[in-house]
């Protein structure tokens, strides 16, 4: 299997995202696509001819493969390479959309295209979810399918066309052992990373949100105390002029009303 695409979208990934994404996208690269490449691949890639039963019986051996190995390791952790991987491309296809908007309005819209904010922080958020949300199926599957993160040196088959019950033997136990509980471990860590960058983006903005409904309510308290030490300065012949609809409200005062329209 190729895995170009998935090493050039890690990659471009890692220009859109935060400190902590940043994190997730070497665990992934290093502990899980390197590994899977270079070590993992070759320890489960003879384990079908390697699963010998104590009987010669025509089919047995295949008929219990399949019972206790569904879906081979190998497989459904490439699976969930690709499919916790993915949920990335909508962050790179909304960054696209932003700076092909702005070649088409031939004008500058955004400060950064790539920054996290507005509808691309929401973009990113449930890339998050979608991530985690796949970690965590596939761990169960793993869980469910295997009966545990674990492999047994010695299955006992009694399955048709099998004459009785069979002693099967698994190839290379301990060797598969460490790297499954190797990979649950990085999948584990990949959904901490998750949470924390999750966790990260909601107190900053939700922090900046804050701020900034801070400010604009002690601006208007400003303008309103602006307003009322203006009206006292003039005295009675300037209060008679807010009172009086047909004549001309003096420019400072405009201004200020103007002002304080805009700011609701």
């Amino acid at each position: 299997m190729s895995w170009r695409f998935l090493r050039d979208l890690l990659s471009g990934v890692n220009k859109y995202s935060t400190g902590i994404g940043r994190m997730w996208v070497a665990v992934v690269f290093i502990f899980r696509l390197l590994v899977y490449v270079v070590a993992a691949e070759n320890i489960w890639k003879y384990e079908h001819d390697e699963f010998e039963c104590n009987i010669k019986q025509p089919g047995c051996e295949n008929v219990c493969f399949d019972h206790f190995f569904p879906v081979s390791h190998i497989r459904l952790w490439a699976l969930q390479l690709i499919m916790v991987s993915t949920p990335s491309l909508l962050v790179v296809f909304h960054v696209a959309y932003r700076e092909n908007r702005e070649k088409h309005h031939n004008q500058k819209r955004y400060k950064n295209p790539g920054d996290i904010d507005g509808g691309l922080l929401y973009t990113y958020l449930i890339s998050l979810i979608l991530k985690t949300g796949f970690e965590i199926v596939f761990l169960v599957l793993f869980y469910k399918l295997y009966n545990g993160f674990k492999v047994s040196r010695l299955v006992k088959c009694d399955i048709r066309p099998c004459p009785g019950t069979v002693d099967c033997y698994i190839s290379k136990p301990t060797e598969k052992m460490i790297f499954l509980c190797f990979l649950v471990a990085t999948s584990c860590l990949c959904i901490v990373l998750n949470l924390s960058e999750m966790s990260y983006l909601i107190f900053k903005y939700s922090i900046k949100c804050y701020w900034k409904r801070h400010i604009k309510k002690h601006q208007g308290s400003k303008n309103d105390c602006h307003v009322s030490e203006i009206i006292s300065h003039n005295g009675p012949a300037a209060a008679g002029q807010f009172h009086n609809s047909s004549s001309p409200l003096p420019l400072n005062i405009k201004d200020e009303r103007e002002e304080r329209s805009l700011l609701t």
